[in-house]
């Protein structure tokens, strides 16, 4: 199966940033690293595409995010929604991509509106049988 490289742009309520999604396989997992201010960051790679040349992008979740990367496994395919932060420092430019939610083929870490699968055991008959 091919991967999906999709970048949708949506836009949220009003003057917030943009976000984007990004499919693929997730290539590493790297270590949770905290900080002395009591901050913490994990991040993670993921592999764009079976192309000729498929891209390898890294993701980073902060704080409480960090326990969406705990459910991921090396060749989970995943669609990541995630922000693009960019910032300058000591005249030197940086771009950080936040993952804020990470689905896993067949399964989901952010909420659905999907209904669960019906299952006839869950009916509840008011009537008596006709025979």
């Amino acid at each position: 199966m091919r991967a999906k490289k999709v970048l949708l742009l949506r836009k949220r309520l009003g003057s917030l940033p943009l976000m984007y999604e990004l499919s693929g396989t997730v290539k590493v997992i790297f270590e949770e690293q905290t900080f002395g201010s009591g901050f913490n960051k994990r991040e993670f790679v993921v592999t764009t595409g079976d192309d000729k040349y498929p891209q390898e992008i890294k993701f980073e979740c902060l704080k409480e995010k960090v326990e969406l990367v705990d459910k991921l496994k090396t060749g989970d395919k995943v669609k990541v929604t995630f922000d693009i932060n960019g910032r300058e420092w000591n005249e030197k430019y940086f771009v950080n991509l936040k993952a804020f939610r990470i689905e896993t083929a067949g399964a989901s870490t952010g909420s659905s509106d999907e209904p669960p699968p019906f299952d006839p055991a869950d009916e509840i008959l008011d009537e008596e049988p006709p025979f």
